[in-house]
């Protein structure tokens, strides 16, 4: 029975404290909802995983660079040297001296020649042109063979071939020119109309190959 005051003591302050502990409760409870209203605030623990990409997420892969060979192909290669032969420099240097005398001879071979066309001819008249038509002949034949042989060496070399080859070319159809010249000299045994008609065919090839003569000396002369 001694017990009884005490338990109802107990119960009296409890009663007592109720009021006050369920205010207190109700002014935090505003803090709580807002606390749980704010699902978007970190917290200590929060861990994010958005900035992880998804299994949907595609990686941009830059494809490799492949070099075509073709653009190899395109580029451009170097010129290897051709090594000429000595016996090459020898005659490309006779053929360059002996050529100095082409164009002084073509002049000589015109004036005398149109002499003799114009004023008729003496036997001076007749020995210059012989020794200049011969002097001609000597100096291609020197060039043509030089000139031809240096041409077959240098068949391979790339470089200027195409100069190389029209300049020979024209060369060779000055020569065959040349010696159709000499065929057509007029003939004073035959008629008179057949010794015009030779005149004027000799001048005319002569003056013909000296003019495709003339053309090839000068592309190899100024030529670049």
């Amino acid at each position: 029975m001694r017990q009884l005051p005490c338990v109802l003591a107990v119960l009296i302050v409890g009663l007592a404290a109720a009021p006050a502990a369920s205010a207190g409760t109700e002014g935090t409870a505003p803090e709580l909802a807002a606390c749980v209203a704010d699902s978007g605030r970190a917290t200590l623990w929060a861990v994010n995983f958005g900035g992880m990409p998804t299994a949907s997420a595609t990686v941009a892969v830059s494809p490799l660079a492949l070099h075509d060979t073709d653009d190899q192909a395109a580029a451009p290669r170097r010129v290897v040297a051709f090594e000429y032969s000595e016996g090459y420099k020898t005659r490309a240097k006779i053929h360059k001296i002996a050529s100095f005398a082409t164009l002084p001879l073509f002049v000589a071979n015109y004036y005398v020649g149109q002499d003799l066309y114009n004023n008729g001819a003496s036997d001076s008249k007749k020995s210059m042109h012989a020794f200049l038509g011969a002097s001609t002949g000597v100096l291609f034949g020197i060039n043509s063979v030089t000139g031809v042989w240096n041409l077959l060496e240098a068949r391979k070399d790339p470089s200027h071939k195409a100069k190389r080859t029209i300049h020979g070319i024209l060369m060779l159809a000055a020569d065959a020119g040349f010696f159709a010249t000499a065929l057509t000299l007029p003939d004073s045994e035959g008629t008179y109309d057949q010794y015009v008609s030779q005149r004027q065919t000799h001048r005319t090839v002569a003056i013909t190959s000296m003019a495709i003569a003339t053309v090839g000396y000068v592309m190899m002369l100024f030529g670049k």
